[in-house]
């Protein structure tokens, strides 16, 4: 019981989010116009400085253990080709393919997964969870550049695509906050005092910027959810929350306490639990936008997936507790 509430704790403040963004948008005092502008202001600013942020919490480089990291990195590879695969079963129409298939393999892990990581094994959880990030978020924003490249704008170009991860603001912030992150190893290494975080109004502006990212992000999803859209868009919606919130979820951590049970911590299986079960990334709406994919499902996915991860989270932390991983 104790786990199926904080579920129920971490995503409601999510929904109560997604329903004043909806609300405000009803209401009109939001209109489709600021509903784009935001989008592009969390996708191109406070997306970025979030994981910039996230990044330099991190202790120290050295300290890195990476066999969940890579046994992470593969299953969401592996999770993105059966998404890649599949959809085109569900759906022929590619921006909607496009959005499915990010829908299915990608986490909201930025947003959701490090707290719910610091819920399900405290201040070692969200260290785990911190350094997992910094491999998998540039992994989930390479691969969703490249599906959207190839089936949102309707062509296939090895240079178009390059082009995209590169300029993708998401992956440009992991890599400031890895820059960042190095040059204070150096500064430690060299004896050097200071850190980029003592310049008070820079830590400060980065703080708050960060702290916006996730309120604005969700109420201008609210502002783009339409329950005419449901119908017209339910096959994909029904397949989508199916496997984000069941298969992927099943999968990936079973397959994690079946073979890995002794070589991963508790804290590494929270950080894989809260990769796996935790929502689609709220990012996939805004990148969506940009990218030319079908953006009512991707925000249709993100609002329903948010709703049934609470019980993906609690079937998780559940049976790991009961084989003791916990």
């Amino acid at each position: 019981m104790e786990s199926f509430l904080f579920a129920l704790g971490a995503v409601l403040p999510i929904v109560i989010l997604v329903l004043i963004g909806y609300f405000l948008k009803k209401i009109k005092l939001i209109d489709e116009g600021f509903i784009k502008t935001a989008n592009r202001l969390v996708f191109r600013v406070l997306l970025p400085v979030m994981l910039f942020n996230n990044i330099y919490k991190i202790e120290k480089i050295g300290n890195l253990e990476m066999g969940y990291v890579l046994f992470s990195v593969l299953a969401i590879t592996a999770v993105f080709g059966f998404a890649v695969i599949t959809s085109g079963f569900v759906t022929k129409d590619n921006p909607k393919r496009a959005s499915l298939i990010q829908g299915i393999f990608r986490s909201n892990y930025a947003l959701i997964g490090i707290p719910l990581a610091g819920s399900l094994f405290g201040e070692e959880g969200i260290i785990a969870a911190s350094v997992l990030s910094a491999f998998t978020i540039p992994v989930f924003n390479i691969l969703a550049v490249g599906a959207l490249s190839v089936f949102g704008k309707g062509k296939f170009s090895i240079k178009s695509i390059l082009s995209d991860i590169a300029k993708n603001p998401l992956i440009l912030g992991v890599l400031a906050g890895f820059c960042a992150l190095l040059i204070r190893e150096i500064f430690i290494s060299a004896e050097i005092s200071f850190r980029l975080y003592n310049i008070k109004p820079v830590a400060d502006a980065a703080g708050y910027l960060s702290s916006c990212a996730t309120p604005i992000a969700l109420m201008v999803l609210g502002g783009q959810f339409e329950f005419s859209a449901v119908e017209k868009l339910k096959k994909e919606i029904i397949f989508g929350t199916v496997m984000r919130c069941g298969a992927v979820p099943l999968f990936c951590i079973g397959s994690a306490a079946l073979f890995f049970d002794r070589d991963f911590s508790g804290a590494q299986f929270a950080a894989i639990t809260a990769l796996f079960a935790a929502p689609v990334a709220v990012s996939s709406v805004p990148m969506a936008q940009e990218m030319g994919a079908d953006v009512s499902l991707a925000g249709q996915l993100v609002v329903w997936t948010t709703v049934f991860s609470a019980f993906s989270v609690f079937a998780a932390s559940f049976v790991l507790k009961s084989i003791a991983i916990f």
